[in-house]
């Protein structure tokens, strides 16, 4: 798999698709998802952007004329951090994420990019798009580097105290996602536990294991953390607690090791010799560690493609957020999910909006 979610798996690289982005969303706001968005857009003239929020907040970080392709969508409300986000995208009809979820629903546009709120976007996907029907609850899913490629790492963030049939749905919805997306013929599955041995784990790790193991999915079993950055398996599934754990420990221990190269060949007086010769190796180092070029965590499960983004999102990091938007509409991934698990009814747990679009969610 690669970072720049490449479309030849899905057959439709010439499909031109339209990602409405929340413009408000994010700890900078329309300061970096404007320019990040408009960016993108310039590059892909074939694609369509709109441009979610308050026009008079959107339009001073315009430059030039906007093009023709990309469409400012008026929305004067929005959902910030220190609210509660069920409660809030219930109040907030008007809020940003509110009306790009409602574009998607509407077929006026064909993905939703937010850097806002996680639990604010997970529960407009869910107020406004609704699950898929056999979807007891949704995942949110990203790459994570390894010494092999990225693979696939869900639950994130979306659905916190997992059961063991929210975790087998988790990984058929992965490996969906990695095959369709990334192009990985027949994706490796393991389960996130404390052994690597069958039985070891919480129940619900071992009720999902049951389950996979009578499935027709490439199942390998456990993987312990320590295994992660070998890349044993394509698709890691675990409950949202320990997967967004797991996101930022990446996040911090690369910026770690990153930091103490620098202050290294800061060091006289050969420190700054030794990094004339490792400069090309470093730079390949920094590349394999940008998470950036990810773009951000995508929303599996609901009627619609979501893409949630780190709320530190710059200009860049927006950009590859709408590409993965872009990717995901054309890839059609809703559908895809929908077929493999089958027009069954969810189980009754799942038949109101509870954990996942409520307050307890886990906030990436």
């Amino acid at each position: 798999m690669d970072p720049t979610y490449a479309t030849r798996a899905t057959g439709a690289a010439e499909q031109s698709v339209c990602v409405a982005v929340d413009a408000m969303g994010g700890d900078f706001g329309p300061a970096e998802v404007v320019p990040g968005a408009l960016g993108w857009a310039r590059e892909h003239p074939g694609d369509s952007v709109l441009l979610v929020g308050e026009e008079a907040r959107i339009a001073p970080h315009i430059v030039g004329p906007l093009p023709g392709h990309v469409t400012i969508v008026p929305a004067s409300e929005l959902v910030t951090m220190d609210e509660s986000p069920a409660s809030a995208v219930r109040r907030k009809r008007d809020a940003s994420i509110s009306v790009a979820m409602r574009l998607v629903r509407s077929g006026r546009a064909d993905a939703v990019v937010s850097a806002g709120h996680t639990g604010a976007g997970v529960a407009a996907a869910i107020l406004g798009l609704g699950r898929l029907r056999s979807v007891d609850r949704p995942a949110l899913a990203i790459q994570v580097v390894s010494d092999h490629g990225p693979f696939v790492l869900l639950d994130i963030g979306a659905t916190t105290d997992s059961t063991g049939l929210n975790l087998a749905q988790y990984a058929q919805m992965g490996a969906i996602y990695a095959e369709r997306v990334f192009g990985v013929a027949r994706p490796s599955v393991a389960l996130l536990s404390i052994g690597e041995e069958a039985g070891k784990g919480e129940q619900r790790n071992q009720e999902a294991s049951a389950l996979l193991a009578g499935g027709d999915l490439n199942f390998i079993g456990n993987i312990e953390g320590k295994d992660l950055p070998r890349h044993l398996a394509d698709v890691v599934v675990c409950d949202a607690t320990v997967g967004n754990v797991v996101m930022k420990f990446f996040e911090g221990v690369a910026q770690f090791i990153l930091d103490e190269f620098r202050k290294e060949f800061k060091r006289p007086p050969w420190g700054p010799i030794g990094y004339l010769f490792m400069r090309p190796g470093i730079g390949r180092i920094r590349q394999r560690f940008d998470y950036e070029s990810f773009g951000g965590a995508v929303l599996l499960g609901v009627n619609g493609n979501v893409i949630i983004t780190h709320g530190r999102a710059r200009q860049r990091m927006i950009g590859y957020a709408v590409g993965v938007g872009a990717a995901a509409g054309r890839a059609r991934i809703p559908l895809l999910i929908g077929d493999a698990l089958g027009p069954g009814q969810r189980p009754e747990s799942a038949t109101t909006v509870t954990g996942e679009a409520d307050d307890s969610g886990a906030q990436a």
